[in-house]
């Protein structure tokens, strides 16, 4: 990163010249900075059963229904923000969801 040697702006790459935006001061690039065009192809990771991926956290927490006793748990604000939020849970094995409230 380039700062701007007069008001202390960062300087931002444009047409190869860094350039203020603040004040406008332009300078050359030295010869340490080198420009990337580059593009870097990634894998892309196809799911086939997104039910089977968590991504919420666990605890442990009974379900009204089968009985497990793991569940996913979120939190949500429902009510006005003076009030405390929701607190949401799923039962990992029957996927029944319900709440508390505090």
């Amino acid at each position: 990163m380039n700062f701007c040697p007069k008001c202390k702006s960062l300087m931002v790459c444009t047409d190869g010249h860094f350039r203020c935006k603040k004040c406008g001061h332009t300078e050359e690039p030295s010869e340490e900075i080198k420009f990337c065009t580059k593009l870097v192809n990634k894998d892309i990771v196809i799911i086939d059963e997104p039910d089977q991926i968590r991504t919420l956290p666990t605890v442990s927490a009974k379900c009204p229904e089968c009985g497990n006793d793991i569940a996913e748990w979120w939190l949500r604000q429902l009510r006005s923000a003076d009030e405390s939020e929701t607190r949401f849970y799923r039962c990992i094995a029957c996927k029944y969801t319900w709440r508390e409230y505090d």
